[in-house]
């Protein structure tokens, strides 16, 4: 018994989608299906290239320490008195060249990585040119003319573009921009220097080249004497030929640098399979760099171990604004791809730097840095769809502030900047903001832990609530433009995360509750989207949850049904035949539920619906639909069971004729609807005579016998309670009792049947759960005047 009151207990504390009763509590939410790599990763091409140049590198450079090693120890070392005049001079000129080389590889690679210009020399020879003529062009202007050259309109374009990055900067250098040496102008600017690191290295290999060749060709080491010294012979050629393999090995490795880069345009290709088009090639090629970089100076190998991902976090962590936009923007492009997002996600939810720098972004004020707001938005959108990533970003200091921040952004068309100055943001672009906003939150609010700190948050439910209004116009035309069609997404959005919030289990969602029906706006806003709302279905149907949910709360109950119009238009949504249920996406039983909510306990409400003369009439007609019966017979139970008892008799005699379609689906039907069935007929005994009673049951065509047979059967096959049907054993002694009452003849029944005996069964299996009508989680609310073990006592009784 322990144990299966235990099973109960467990399956209504996550009752929360259907608070009548605590079944299918346990069906878990789908799964997202897990999308694996069908697709290299596009950094994977640059990786490869960068492990083959650093192979070509390493083999030039290792073959140039061998030529110097060898011209230093044996022949400056061991020949310097013996070699001709020419040898001595070549050997110095290959060594200072070499050197010269190996410097300025090291230093190019340097000064590429600040470089904002293409790595190809050819593209940066064109540049040079282009550079110096404009120079010139420059000098020639009419000196105090202060007007600008007329650009090219693409140059023009790209500075449009990165103007705010240099104004948010002027207190530190850009490093392309430094002045190596005073009074130079632009020669000696860094980013000028890689240039001509890049031209010096060419030089030096083919100076080594001509060098080599000239004397492998002419053999005339030192004159004629060198031929009888055959090591010093023998020493030169070896020197020349390593010098000439390694410069030819380095000219190779350039040319195919300038064929991937120039004419296969690798760059271009993985900056295009990236998605970053629009920021130029800068990023790929950093990466590019850091990858050759690695391949140089480590094992040839760790540069394979780089990805954009890591990249593009190490340096999203920069103060540099420039950095910082492109780099969010590969987050962002990563994380919507659906070859990468998994992977993508799962390294930034792993850190918790960058998590802290995006939930930051959020909070940035400047009018140019929407685009840098926007990309963190949506990554922390998808980081917040998996749960132990939500759990990491509620953890940072301010987190929830910071999001509440994107929900700042006016609703307002007519208004034209808001508080933080974001005049320039268009209207689709201010509901985007508000709607990922919204999406996370809602994303957040599936821990109940993060609930709690929504609910702390300041002035946050206020903001949520404002956005479930939904003006008239929206609602009825189907036709909407864009920014139209996000404020409807914004208030779908808003009741998701209002339905999610107050739905909440325990003391807070008790807390989430009050506090939310507290604010004026919340039912009002609501009652329009009931009214109004006919062509918007699945907002109805969230705004009728969102009620439901609410009426938990005794308070709460009493404010949506004293709020004008909203019954009425509960019940007419119910109760309305003419639309069909498929067009409808499951409004009616929504509402169903939520009228059933509102006339539960409260004498008031049930007064307000009977106020309307044939709300009885047709509830009792739709206990013959299929669709909507079971909620139906939940609305009469309820009004029968809390109208006001004096009254009762009077305003509910047209209950009296579903008695023979209630009697009907007690005999034939099973479950659900045959415990909302067995719940509501003892109320319509109560209302009738024993001549009334008996000529419902002709009228059904089914005996007091049967019915008797029914209920003891119900009672023997639920040994235990069910946490499908957590009341019907209640219900089936609630009807046997009034059966009783009605007609005291039909104890003679019972006692043929043995009922008692099943009586004293219930007695030993009797559990807490079934002396409540409605749960929220582990909690039982809506305590019945009589405890089940109360109601087994009066029936046995009553069969003495």
């Amino acid at each position: 018994m322990v144990d299966r009151t235990k099973e109960v207990i467990v399956h209504v504390s996550s009752s929360v989608g259907n608070i009548f009763q605590p079944d299918n509590a346990l069906t878990p939410e789908p799964r997202r299906p897990t999308t694996h790599l069908s697709a290299p990763a596009p950094e994977k091409k640059l990786t490869l290239f960068a492990l083959r140049l650093a192979i070509l590198e390493k083999i030039a450079s290792w073959l140039g320490s061998l030529g110097f090693v060898w011209a230093t120890v044996v022949l400056l070392g061991g020949f310097a008195a013996s070699l001709a005049i020419t040898d001595f001079w070549f050997v110095t000129v290959i060594l200072v060249v070499e050197g010269a080389r190996i410097f300025s590889r090291s230093h190019e690679l340097e000064m590429q990585h600040q470089s904002k210009y293409t790595i190809s020399g050819i593209n940066s020879f064109r540049l040079l040119v282009r550079h110096v003529i404009k120079i010139f062009h420059q000098k020639a202007q009419t000196p105090g003319n202060n007007e600008r050259p007329p650009l090219h309109e693409e140059t023009r374009q790209i500075e449009r573009t990165r103007t705010w990055r240099s104004t948010d900067r002027t207190r530190t250098w850009r490093s392309t921009d430094v002045p190596m040496l005073p009074y130079t102008g632009w020669v000696f600017v860094s980013r000028n220097v890689s240039r001509v690191f890049y031209w010096l290295q060419i030089a030096s290999a083919l100076a080594s080249i001509i060098i080599s060749m000239t004397k492998l060709i002419r053999q005339d080491y030192g004159g004629d004497e060198s031929k009888s010294r055959t090591n010093l012979h023998s020493a030169l050629t070896l020197f020349y030929s390593l010098a000439l393999i390694e410069a030819l090995l380095f000219l190779v490795e350039k040319a195919y640098w300038e064929w991937m880069i120039s004419v296969y345009k690798i760059l271009d290709k993985v900056n295009q399979e990236c998605g970053l088009e629009r920021y130029g090639t800068d990023s790929v090629r950093r990466f590019f760099y850091n990858a050759y970089s690695r391949c140089l100076n480590g094992s040839i190998f760790d540069g394979l171990k780089m990805d954009m991902i890591v990249f593009a976090m190490e340096l999203l962590l920069s103060n540099s604004p420039d950095e910082q936009l492109t780099r969010s923007d590969i987050l962002y492009r990563f994380s919507m791809n659906e070859h990468y997002s998994d992977d993508t996600l799962q390294k930034i939810g792993t850190n918790l730097e960058i998590i802290e720098r995006l939930v930051e972004m959020l909070n940035w004020r400047n009018k140019n840095q929407e685009a840098m707001r926007m990309s963190s938005a949506e990554i922390l959108s998808r980081l917040a769809s998996k749960k132990q990533n939500s759990l990491r970003v509620v953890r940072i200091p301010g987190a929830i502030e910071s999001i509440s921040s994107v929900l700042d952004i006016t609703r307002d068309s007519g208004q034209a900047s808001d508080e933080i100055g974001e005049d320039s943001i268009s209207q689709t672009d201010r509901w985007t903001f508000n709607n990922l906003g919204l999406v996370i939150l809602k994303r957040l609010a599936r821990d109940h832990d993060n609930c709690v700190k929504i609910w702390k948050t300041k002035g946050l439910l206020s903001k949520i609530i404002d956005f479930t209004y939904a003006e008239k116009r929206l609602l009825k035309d189907p036709n909407l433009e864009a920014a139209e069609s996000n404020k409807i997404l914004a208030v779908k959005r808003s009741l998701k995360l209002l339905r999610r919030l107050v739905e909440t289990t325990g003391a807070t969602g008790k807390n989430l509750r009050r506090d939310v029906s507290g604010i004026v706006f919340t039912v009002s806003n609501i009652r329009e989207t009931l009214l109004h709302g006919k062509k918007q279905p699945g907002l109805q149907k969230l705004g009728a949850e969102i009620l439901t949910f609410l009426a938990l709360d005794e308070g709460a109950t009493e404010k949506i049904g004293g709020t004008g119009g909203v019954l009425n238009g509960l019940l007419c949504i119910f109760l309305n035949d003419d639309v069909p249920e498929n067009q409808t996406s499951g409004v009616r039983e929504s509402v169903g539920k939520t009228i059933a909510m509102l006339a539960q306990g409260s004498q008031s409400n049930c007064q307000r619906m009977l106020r309307s003369d044939d709300v009885l009439q047709r509830l009792v007609e739709a206990l013959k639909n299929p669709l909507i019966r079971s909620n139906a017979a939940r609305i009469l139970r309820n009004l029968c069971a809390y109208t006001d008892p004096d009254k009762a008799k009077e305003q509910l005699k047209e209950v009296k004729s579903a008695g023979a379609t209630v009697l009907k689906a007690i005999k034939s039907e099973h479950d659900k609807l045959q415990e909302i069935m067995v719940g509501l007929a003892p109320h319509i005994f109560r209302l009738m005579s024993p001549e009334e009673s008996n000529e419902m049951f002709k009228e059904a065509a089914v005996s007091k016998e049967e019915l008797a047979e029914v209920l003891v059967n119900l009672l023997k096959r639920y040994e235990q309670p069910m946490p499908k049907v957590p009341r019907i054993r209640r219900f089936a002694i609630e009807l046997t009792i009034q059966m009783m009452k009605t007609d005291p003849k039909t104890v003679k029944t019972f006692q043929d049947t043995k009922m008692k005996k099943e009586l004293e069964a219930v007695f030993e299996t009797a559990a807490e759960v079934e002396n409540f009508d409605t749960f929220s989680g582990t909690v039982g609310l809506a305590r019945h005047g009589l405890t089940i073990n109360e109601l087994i006592e009066e029936a046995i009784l009553l069969l003495s």
